[in-house]
């Protein structure tokens, strides 16, 4: 059988970007060669397309965002320029190779190679801004190229935690309680914004609306602290969204897989190592826990894996996601906190180990991705594009 042609996009224009890099190493290292050829396509910080020379290598999340960190320089990385094909067309992407000017005896004029390249399907794993939000989704649209994971609606959907909620509410599913404030509403109708959230009661949590990994997040303890914590979340976001804690909350979270008749995967839990699950304690802070599967009975299980179909379906999700439960251990309350459409992906995420856990291998993961995509794309290429 000849290969698929698979591109993997990573990297990007969000906060996310090094856990990006990390899941993509991930996927290269078992893509199966004999069935695939992989081709890495990496967007730079700037919102520049490469095609990569090479793949990431597989480390892990805090390897990539540590050396980030302690990086004095930023070198180009290795790669020729690439440009989407945003129609239908053999070529997928081109790439483009700048000639430099002759020298004294002549050679090649200056100028430039440009080069096409096909792909049979589109792997985008870009967590966060301009890449899980349903912006490159659209982009593949136009080009009507197969892609892995939801489509424009729910990817944009996912993201937007404000909109997110609007739909679970729709569907009837228990949230914590919550408001979402703009930039412009926080700096011209304060007061009453500040009553909103001062009827939720303390402690609230501060959430920029559209971005991931816990970037932004800050819990307010302190009346006081508030102002803080809003100034942080609108660095990220022009919107905010502020929600009731839950008292004494268990972080329970299950894997979602297929399109039309998706499946949930066993619940697991994950155990912080600080207060909440932040940014440090998901990436560089080893001492988190996960517990795989959860501890909880067979009808609270049942309960959690029942509501993650439900939150997939309000947003019209398709390939996968991870959806994300707080549950009280005072009360015994079960909440839904937020659906990822495109979770962290390399082979100690918590989406993989899910599913390892629920008989389904990562290397297996990959494959049954890649069908979904391409059973996807051809549903919707039967419908009719003109009404004659």
């Amino acid at each position: 059988m000849k290969k698929l042609r698979v591109g993997v996009i990573y990297g990007g224009r969000s906060g996310e970007h090094e856990v990006s890099v990390a899941s993509a190493a991930a996927i290269f290292k078992h893509l199966d060669r004999a069935r695939y050829e992989a081709v890495p396509i990496r967007i730079e910080k700037d919102g520049r397309w490469v095609l990569a020379d090479k793949a990431p290598t597989a480390i892990s999340a805090s390897d990539v965002i540590e050396q980030a960190r302690v990086a004095t320089v930023r070198l180009p990385r290795a790669g020729r320029d690439t440009l989407f094909v945003p129609h239908q067309s053999e070529d997928t992407i081109v790439t483009i190779e700048r000639r430099p000017a002759a020298d004294a005896h002549g050679g090649e004029p200056e100028g430039a190679v440009v080069t096409g390249l096909g792909l049979d399907v589109v792997f985008p794993v870009l967590h966060g801004p301009f890449g899980e939000d349903g912006t490159v989704q659209g982009l593949l649209e136009l080009g009507a190229v197969p892609y892995v994971g939801s489509g424009v609606l729910a990817s944009a959907a996912g993201m937007d935690k404000a909109a997110m909620k609007a739909l679970f509410a729709a569907r009837g599913l228990a949230q914590t309680p919550h408001t979402v404030v703009t930039h412009f509403e926080w700096t011209h109708h304060r007061a009453r914004h500040e009553a909103a959230i001062a009827a939720l009661g303390l402690p609230v949590f501060v959430k920029p609306a559209n971005l991931g990994s816990s970037v932004g997040i800050s819990k307010v303890k302190e009346a006081d602290a508030l102002e803080a914590a809003m100034a942080v979340a609108f660095q990220f976001d022009r919107k905010a969204v502020i929600e009731a804690a839950v008292p004494d909350a268990r972080e329970i979270e299950c894997a979602v897989l297929g399109n039309d008749e998706p499946a949930a995967s066993v619940p697991g839990e994950v155990i912080p190592s600080r207060e909440f699950y932040d940014y440090e304690a998901k990436y560089l802070d080893a001492a988190s826990q996960t517990v795989i599967p959860a501890d909880l009975d067979a009808a609270m299980a049942a309960r959690v894996q029942h509501l993650a179909l439900e939150a997939f379906r309000a947003i019209d999700g398709a390939g996968m996601a991870r959806v994300d439960f707080l549950l009280s251990r005072s009360t015994g309350a079960l909440v839904l906190n937020e659906i990822n459409t495109i979770p962290g992906f390399t082979t100690i995420s918590m989406f993989a180990k899910l599913w390892e856990a629920s008989g389904v291998a990562y290397g297996t993961l990959i494959d049954r991705l890649i069908t979904l995509a391409l059973e996807r794309h051809r549903e919707k290429q039967q419908l009719r594009t003109s009404a004659f």
